[in-house]
This record gives C-alpha cells, sequence and structure tokens, in this order.
C-alpha cells in the first residue's frame, strides 16, 4: 500500500463546519460522544488515587 499525504497550510485547509454540516445528525452525535469519552478517559483516567479508604484517627 502507497502512503499518500498532502502538506497545505492552514488558510488552506477550508471549513469544517461545512463537512460537518452534510453529515447526518447520528452521525454527528456519534462522533460528539466519542469525543466527550476520550476527553472524559485523559482527563480523570491518569490521575492516581488511594486504592482504600483511609480513616485520620487524633490520638
Amino acid at each position: 500500500m502507497e502512503k499518500v499525504f498532502n502538506k497545505v497550510s492552514v488558510k488552506e485547509t477550508g471549513n469544517d463546519f461545512e463537512y460537518w454540516k452534510k453529515q447526518s445528525y447520528e452521525k454527528r452525535l456519534k462522533t460528539l460522544e466519542e469525543i466527550r469519552k476520550e476527553y472524559h478517559r485523559w482527563k480523570y483516567d491518569s490521575q492516581s488515587r488511594f486504592q482504600r479508604v483511609y480513616t485520620v484517627v487524633k490520638r
């Protein structure tokens, strides 16, 4: 398989809004949910947490 790519400047990339406007609402919602899940994994799963609950006792 031949790998092909095009290098363009930011000004030449076009408008994503036009692409998404042409997609069905099901595809847009599905993609939005995937982005939300990815963000949630990135934001919250990377934090280290206690494995057990600890109680602080004054002596």
